[in-house]
């Protein structure tokens, strides 16, 4: 007890509850955390389970009224969702900060972190992991991101040291020096050399990004310094005109909406899932940008079915609350018919008035939405680059809304820069354009990243290779067989007929539809409205779902010619299926090995390999690498970013227009600091190496 800054957990046993007493243990617990430490763990009898089951937890409570009753939560959104839960469960509740003020017949709320409670005759005490689940509770967000660093390293592939240039990475080994066994990464260099960087300065390696086969920089020379230099020295030039916009966008005033008010409170609540930690820092980022009176410029960068639509949803809701109109860009016209059904489900009970835009409307309907709109009848509109036409002039729009940037023109984005001058833009993305990724790395546009996938979501089996039609069959029976449906993508409106035709003839006993761009609005309604109703059990479609198609009953997805597709697309195709529990699969087939071209077999290695929820930005990085970094800065900067790597041409770009803006920039030093003790993972803690 008296040396608590030198533990890290504490596991708390029965006898210990026992011979001392609540009051000790809770003294020990306020002591713990004013120390910094983590939590305490429970190990004795009698533990409630109830994980992430509020009906479970309020019936234990209800039979706890005639005990003590504590709850012990640290966080302060989970404490506030908790009164809410109580009050609307009728449990009298009251927050202590002593054990002594505790009384029986109410919920006393303890606000100490606490992972796993405990019951005895005559006191209760519930800890986080009664209430929620297990996988919520995470080491912190600094611990991830600095192992999501290194986690994505493979033998072979080209890393950036910050000090010693780029090298080539051979794998994780342990070495004993001087007694003590230890975990290095292995780097080898120029002329063989090799580098052994301790496991715990993981924070000065990146993946190189840039050229397929870089220069590797020589150990113990000054190549690498200079090479930085020049390039900072290049830099400098691009550095001022980045300052330039940001200092635009700092000076120029836009509209600060209120704090939140009951009415957004309620349409937060009546959101059907539980939110994830992203997903909520997220919409806090967000609305916490809205309500500053600089124009927001937010990119919102989730996976496919991770909840950035509801962060739109709550944004759209602030922006119209306050008065002001909404304008939400889409790519397609099916997409902007299904925002509409969700924005308008759930905007249902409130006074707002709401309109689709596209090509599925009348002339004359079209013409009243544009006139309603115009004369501020109209809170908000939801449509394709239609939207964008110089007939419509919003009478006082506050927010834009663009999803999936990457699928409008160079014609349509210069639209968007007109009308987005003094009005915050919030622009959605799976998959962001490296110019949008770039221009977020640097500062010039604020990124939220939304990277916890939600409860239950399995991640979508890929798999690429030459069409075989035996696998076809079995893919598409196996689906049926358990209930679901298929989405065949065949990008040929021409030719569209005759590959039904084959299909019937390999699965003679399923109901096929088809749906292509070119077909009149309400026929692909229609056969939309059947498929979801399971009247077919395949869509044989173009790229027309690509974006938004939310139908949780589709878990398998078939794309012939995946080699003519960029990587974007069929990342976004994947992420058609597997929005639901059931596991998902995904086949990417090519004619033959003649018809890749090295890019198209790199865009399909990359889409096999990277198959985990969540990995939309690694995607984004990957395609970068592909197609060039030369694209975004124009072939100046191409070289420099090649021989640097990209993410260190971001970092000197960052500090250079820091030092533009007078902030001091800290020089990068590498501390080396070794401790005389060892530290490495047993082989025989590793089940089962990749």
């Amino acid at each position: 007890i008296e040396n608590l800054e030198k533990i890290d957990n504490f596991l708390i046993s029965d006898k210990f509850l026992q011979s001392q007493g609540l009051n000790t243990f809770v003294n020990l617990l306020t002591r713990a955390n004013s120390k910094g430490n983590d939590a305490f763990i429970f190990d004795i009898k009698g533990q409630k389970k109830s994980y992430g089951n509020t009906k479970n937890f309020i019936s234990n409570l209800k039979k706890d009224r005639n005990k003590k009753t504590f709850i012990s939560i640290k966080n302060k959104n989970r404490t506030k969702k908790i009164k809410e839960i109580l009050t609307d469960n009728n449990i009298s509740f009251k927050s202590i900060k002593e054990v002594p003020e505790a009384k029986s017949n109410v919920a006393n709320l303890f606000n100490q972190k606490l992972y796993k409670g405990f019951e005895s005759s005559r006191v209760s005490v519930y800890g986080e992991l009664d209430i929620y689940e297990q996988e919520e509770i995470k080491v912190s967000d600094k611990k991830i991101a600095s192992l999501k660093e290194f986690e994505d390293f493979r033998s072979g592939e080209y890393v950036v040291h910050k000090t010693h240039g780029i090298g080539k990475y051979i794998d994780i080994i342990s070495r004993k020096i001087d007694g003590y066994k230890k975990d290095y990464f292995l780097i080898e260099y120029a002329n063989n050399d090799r580098l052994y960087v301790p496991t715990w300065q993981s924070d000065r390696l990146k993946r190189y990004i840039g050229k397929e086969n870089p220069k590797i920089s020589p150990l113990n020379s000054r190549q690498w310094e200079n090479m930085k230099k020049r390039v900072r020295k290049s830099i400098k030039k691009l550095a001022v005109n980045l300052s330039k916009l940001y200092a635009e966008r700092q000076s120029s005033e836009g509209y600060a909406f209120p704090k939140d008010s009951p009415w957004q409170k309620e349409i937060d609540n009546l959101f059907p899932f539980r939110e994830t930690k992203d997903q909520l820092k997220a919409i806090k980022q967000v609305k916490k940008a809205m309500e500053n009176s600089k124009p927001m410029d937010m990119l919102v960068c989730g996976d496919v079915g991770f909840g950035k639509t509801e962060v739109a949803i709550r944004a759209a809701f602030k922006a119209i609350e306050s008065g002001k109109q909404v304008m939400m860009l889409v790519p397609t016209t099916i997409l902007s018919d299904q925002h509409f059904n969700t924005f308008k489900q759930r905007y249902d009970d409130f006074p707002l008035i709401l309109e689709v835009l596209s090509r599925f409307k009348k002339k004359s309907e079209q013409e009243a939405i544009i006139s309603g709109f115009n004369e501020g009848k109209i809170d908000m509109i939801i449509g394709t680059h239609r939207i964008l036409q110089k007939d419509i002039r919003p009478k006082n729009l506050g927010l834009i809304i663009i999803d999936e940037e990457q699928r409008f023109g160079v014609n349509s984005k210069e639209k968007i820069k007109l009308l987005k001058k003094d009005v915050d833009v919030l622009t959605l993305t799976a998959t962001p354009i490296p110019r949008t990724l770039y221009m977020s790395l640097t500062g010039i546009r604020d990124i939220a990243l939304i990277e916890t996938y939600p409860e239950g979501r399995n991640p979508i089996e890929t798999f690429v290779g030459e069409k075989d039609k035996y696998i076809i069959k079995q893919a598409i029976e196996r689906e049926v067989e358990r209930g679901g449906q298929i989405y065949y993508v065949y990008n040929s409106v021409a030719k569209i007929e005759s590959k039904k035709g084959q299909l019937k003839t390999i699965v003679p006993n399923i109901n096929i539809a088809i749906t292509h761009g070119q077909m009149p609005g309400k026929k692909i309604e229609k056969i939309m409205e059947d498929f979801v109703n399971k009247k077919y059990d395949l869509l044989l479609t173009t790229t027309i779902i690509e974006s938004g198609m939310d139908i949780s009953n589709v878990n398998t997805l078939i794309v012939e010619n995946a080699n003519r597709f960029g990587l974007s697309q069929l990342y976004q195709l994947r992420g058609r299926v597997g929005r639901s529990s059931a596991r998902a699969y995904a086949y990417f087939f090519y004619p033959g090995k003649k018809a890749l071209t090295l890019t198209a077999l790199k865009r399909l290695k990359t889409l096999s390999e990277y198959t985990d929820l969540g990995s939309g930005y690694n995607i984004a990085l990957r395609d970068l690498e592909i197609r060039g970094a030369g694209e975004i800065l124009g072939p100046k900067q191409h070289g420099h970013i090649d021989s640097v790597g990209f993410d260190m041409y971001c970092q000197i770009i960052k500090q250079e227009i820091e030092k533009l803006k007078g902030i001091d920039v800290e020089e990068d030093v590498n501390v080396q600091i070794e401790i005389p003790v060892s530290a490495y993972i047993p082989k025989s803690y590793i089940k089962k190496e990749s």
